[in-house]
């Protein structure tokens, strides 16, 4: 029994028409991952507590920009790299000097630049000085005597008397704390990447049968 095989059409074109859906189907599937892992991160982040200004830091990007390609790759990152990495990877946090970590309490109120107040900023504000207490167990303390306002936050006295006045914590001092894991972007990331493969191949399945 002889076999035989023959072509029919140009084989060069259809040889570039298949190279074209693969750049097509490439393409389409890296940016489609991209995208959807943009998307999963920035859920993941905002179902955490996190906030929508933090994950609106994800973001995505495709290349080669403006052509397709077989080589075709998608980033996806944060411009906020420091504070996703550390609720991603729950860290152990010491002070810069050494000493003590200051964390404020609700009567120290909030700073004017924004975020946290400082111990400095606090005495700059309202004037208190602010007292060292040491406690065997559990955090040590800075506090302050003065009175509460209606917000809770502590201010000086006014009555010549004292009256209303009292020794308020403003500040918790402890040697280190350790963040809470809040964030499992590699679960993502890999999730992302084993569609990958599934994602070509169904693109290049489809642009076939349009032809």
């Amino acid at each position: 029994m002889k076999l035989g095989i023959s072509i029919v059409g140009d084989i060069v074109r259809l040889m570039d028409e298949e190279v074209k859906a693969g750049e097509k189907a490439v393409t389409t599937a890296m940016r489609d991952a991209g995208t959807g892992l943009k998307s999963a991160w920035r859920a993941q982040i905002t179902g955490a507590g996190l906030g929508a200004r933090l994950a609106r830091t994800i973001r995505s990007e495709q290349f080669p920009k403006g052509r397709t390609s077989l080589n075709a790759a998608a980033l996806v990152w944060s411009k906020a790299p420091v504070i996703i990495g550390a609720h991603d990877s729950g860290p152990l946090i010491r002070s810069r000097n050494g000493f003590w970590l200051t964390i404020p309490t609700q009567a120290a109120g909030k700073s004017t630049r924004g975020g946290r107040i400082t111990p400095l900023e606090w005495e700059r504000r309202t004037g208190l000085r602010l007292r060292f207490v040491y406690r065997r167990t559990g955090p040590s303390l800075l506090v302050a005597e003065g009175r509460l306002n209606t917000k809770g936050r502590a201010v000086a006295s006014r009555s010549k008397t004292g009256r209303g006045l009292t020794t308020v914590p403003i500040f918790l001092l402890v040697p280190q704390v350790r963040l809470r894991k809040r964030l499992n972007l590699a679960r993502d990331a890999g999730r992302a990447m084993d569609a990958v493969p599934g994602r070509i191949v169904a693109n290049w399945v489809e642009d076939l049968a349009n032809r």
